[in-house]
C-alpha cells in the first residue's frame, strides 16, 4: 500500500473519490460513465483579429486551429504517438473529446471557427476578462464552450497565456477557480500567439495553454491549490506542492515527495506537459455530470454524434 504522509489530505481525497463514485450511474442518454463511453464537448472558437487576411498575423488559419484541437484531444485522450501519451502508473485518458461545433446559434452550418473584425467595432475596453470579449461574440454556454482568441500586444507574449472561468460546484477547492458572478460571461481567454503549435521563442508554444485553461473550466486546481500541503488541489494522486511550479525540472515538494513537474495544471514547460492523473479526470468527471451548464454541453445538438 501507497503510504501518504498528508493524512487530511488523504481523508479530503477518500471523501471526494466517494463522492465520484456514488455519482457514477447513468440517469439518462446524455451522462457518459461507462469505461468505453466518451464525453463529447462541443467548443466554438472565436477570432478576434485587426483585419489581417485569413492565416496572417492574428487571425490565425483555419489549418492552425483545426490542428489545436487535434492537440487538445491527444492530451485528454493520451493518445500513444502523440505528445499527449505517458506511461505514468497514475496517467489515464480522460475519455473526453473537443469537437469544433458544427451549427451556428441560428442553425446554419460552420466550422466552429467566428471570425470577427475588431476595426469594425467600437465598444468600452473593461480589460482582459470574459465579460469585454463577450462584447464581441458569445453563444450560449450551455451548447457551447467559448474559446476567444485574444490579439494582445506582443509585450505581452510569455507573459499572459490565457484566463478560463470555472464551474462552481460543491467539490471542495472550487472557491479558488474563477467563479462568474451572476450575469457574468464565462469561457476560456487564450492569446492568441499561445494557440496551437508556433516558433515562438517562449516555454508556451505547443498548445499547452489551451489543454491548461480546459482543465480550469471542468473544475481542476493547480497542484498547489491553496498553497497549503495538507489539501492542496484535493487529488490524492498528485503529489503535494505549497507553491507554483514552473520550468521542466521536478523537485521535492511536501513531505519530501517528488513534484509532478509534467501534469499539465502546472506551469510547466509545454514541451514536457503530459499528464492527467486519475483522481484529475474523476473530478472532472464530477463537474460534467453534475454541474447544470457544463453537464447540458453533454446533449448540446451544435455537434454530430
Amino acid at each position: 500500500m501507497t503510504y501518504y504522509p498528508n493524512k487530511i489530505k488523504y481523508i479530503l481525497s477518500i471523501g471526494i473519490l466517494n463522492m465520484l463514485l456514488f455519482a457514477c450511474t447513468k440517469d439518462d442518454g446524455t451522462t457518459k460513465l461507462y469505461e468505453d463511453d466518451i464525453f463529447y464537448l462541443p467548443v466554438i472558437i472565436h477570432v478576434l483579429h485587426n483585419g489581417e487576411p485569413i492565416g496572417e498575423g492574428r487571425n490565425l488559419s483555419s489549418t492552425r486551429i483545426m490542428h489545436q484541437i487535434t492537440l487538445l484531444n491527444n492530451d485528454y485522450r493520451r493518445k500513444i504517438g502523440t505528445r499527449g501519451y505517458n506511461e505514468h502508473p497514475n496517467g489515464g485518458d480522460s475519455k473526453i473529446e473537443f469537437v469544433l461545433a458544427q451549427k451556428d446559434p441560428d442553425g446554419n452550418s460552420i466550422d466552429g471557427i467566428n471570425r470577427i473584425n475588431l476595426n469594425s467595432m467600437e465598444v468600452e475596453q473593461m480589460g482582459y476578462n470574459q465579460n469585454h470579449y463577450a462584447q464581441y461574440a458569445y453563444w450560449n454556454p450551455n451548447k457551447y464552450i467559448n474559446i476567444w482568441l485574444t490579439p494582445l500586444p506582443l509585450e505581452a507574449n510569455c507573459l499572459v497565456l490565457g484566463l478560463s472561468s470555472g464551474p462552481k460546484t460543491d467539490l471542495p477547492g472550487t472557491d479558488l477557480l474563477a467563479i462568474p458572478k451572476k450575469g457574468d460571461a464565462e469561457g476560456i481567454l487564450i492569446n492568441t500567439v499561445h494557440f496551437g503549435e508556433s516558433d515562438i521563442a517562449c516555454h508556451a508554444n505547443l498548445g499547452r495553454t489551451l489543454t491548461h485553461e480546459i482543465g480550469h473550466y471542468l473544475g481542476l486546481l493547480h497542484p498547489w491549490g491553496n498553497g497549503v500541503c495538507s489539501t492542496n488541489d484535493y487529488c490524492l494522486d498528485t503529489p503535494a506542492v505549497d507553491s507554483p511550479v514552473f520550468g521542466r525540472n521536478t523537485f521535492l515538494g511536501c513531505e519530501g515527495e517528488m513534484v509532478m513537474i509534467s501534469n499539465y495544471m502546472n506551469f510547466s514547460e509545454d514541451e514536457i506537459m503530459n499528464v492527467f492523473t486519475n483522481d484529475q479526470i474523476k473530478r472532472m468527471h464530477y463537474v460534467l455530470n453534475n454541474h447544470k451548464g457544463r453537464h447540458a454541453l453533454l446533449s448540446s445538438k451544435v455537434i454530430n454524434r
